[in-house]
């Protein structure tokens, strides 16, 4: 099984939100759809901007604990080193 760590962003250098999960597409149309209620639907967080996979949950789960307590400044470097353009990712991992 993969697991998968995420960013998402409400717009280019928005509001981030950095999560884990064993189903991307899934919990992507969830946030998007407005389906998880709390932080990403209360701040319009909708759209997929970083992703990198793990083979182990325990792996994944410490990446996402790392990332999210690096500095904002940090958070917006990984995302422009992969996806400099800001670009909504979710239709790469839909094909």
């Amino acid at each position: 099984m993969t697991y998968w760590v995420y960013i998402l962003a409400s717009k280019p250098g928005g509001t981030l939100y950095v999560g884990v999960t064993n189903d991307l597409v899934r919990r992507v149309h969830e946030h998007r759809e407005g389906l998880a209620e709390g932080f990403t639907w209360r701040y319009g967080v909708k759209k997929l901007v970083y992703f990198e996979p793990h083979d182990a949950i325990a792996t994944a789960l410490q990446r996402e604990k790392n990332i999210k307590h690096w500095p904002r400044e940090w958070k917006i470097d990984l995302i422009i080193a992969n996806n400099p353009d800001w670009q909504d990712l979710y239709h790469e991992i839909v094909r």
